[in-house]
This record gives structure tokens, sequence and C-alpha cells, in this order.
């Protein structure tokens, strides 16, 4: 999960830091320079650096030769940082029918950059998309035979047929259509 500049003007780096940190909490309860180090397979030299920036900006409690852990304001923009990471490659890997490794690499690289307003909207879409009548389950995986197949296995006059029924089987049943 490791990756540009924000806008909350933390770099992706920093970001990245955010991120270890707070897995490190959630196994071990606190991180240590050591642990950070090997996860993002880097110097030490380079950790002592980004810790100092991000105690600096009241994101961490560090001291040298101590351990480390998220302010509640660190912990709420790790939070966010993984959310970002966790919505983007599901995406690719449910919507867009990228494999795995790719949707992991990817999502890495737009987590970063991509602002608060897009993210929500793209979870909103995927979740439109997941419950709309026009689309549905029935129309990803649709999809998902065309990003495999091409354009000629999809047989639309069938799925419009299909889609027709189970919305007037929902209609008549009172449940609701959309």
């Amino acid at each position: 999960m490791l990756c540009g500049e924000n806008t909350d003007g933390l770099s992706a780096s920093l970001e990245d830091y955010l991120e270890v940190i707070f897995h490190l909490e959630q196994s071990n309860r606190v991180a240590r320079a050591k642990d950070i180090a090997d996860q993002m397979s880097v110097q030490r030299a380079s950790v002592t650096g980004a810790l100092k920036a991000l105690s600096g900006r009241g994101l961490i409690n560090y001291s040298p030769y101590s351990f480390v852990t998220l302010t509640p304001p660190g912990r709420e923009i790790a939070r966010e940082v993984i959310r970002r990471h966790k919505v983007l490659k599901e995406f690719f890997v449910n919507n867009l029918q990228l494999g795995p490794e790719e949707a992991e690499a990817n999502a890495c690289r737009i987590e970063h950059a991509i602002d608060p307003t897009a993210i929500e909207r793209l979870v909103r879409f995927v979740e439109f998309m997941s419950i709309c009548p026009r689309t549905g389950t029935d129309w990803f995986d649709a999809f998902a035979r065309f990003c495999k197949h091409g354009h000629h296995t999809s047989d639309c006059q069938a799925c419009l047929k299909l889609c027709t029924e189970r919305m007037e089987s929902e209609l008549s049943t009172g449940s609701p259509a959309d």
C-alpha cells in the first residue's frame, strides 16, 4: 500500500508513514522506527526524518528511541487514506475487472491525489450502480463478460428483457424498484 501530493499538504510519502503507523498500532499497540523502516523498505534515517516532520505537524507522538503513536488528528488522516485506498481498490477489482495486484498498484497511486468530493462521488456511484434496476449485479456481470471477451458476447435484448421482467416482478410484489 505504499505509494504524490494531497490537498491537505501532506506528501504521499508522509501519508504512507501514517498508514504504516496505523497498521502497526493495530497489531502491536505502538510502532517502532525499526518496524516502520522494515514495513516500508526504507532506511532508518528516512524514517527519522519523516517522524520528525509528522511530529512537527502534531500527527504523531514521537521522541528519538521511543515508541511512535498517532495523535487523534494523525489517526483521522490515516483512516481516511486507508478508506480511500480500500474504496479505490474495490472499485478497480469489482467494477473495472482489474486483477488484485493491478488494482492495488493503481489504488496506491490514486489514493493520495483524489480529493474528498471525488472519492465520495465514486462511492455513491458504485452504490447507485449496485441498486439501480437499470444496472445492478446483472449489469456488472455483463460488463465483466464484456471486459473478458469483447463486445460480441453481450446480448442486450435478452438482458433488457430480464431487467424488465425483474422490475415488473418487484412492482407487483410491492418491493421498491429503485
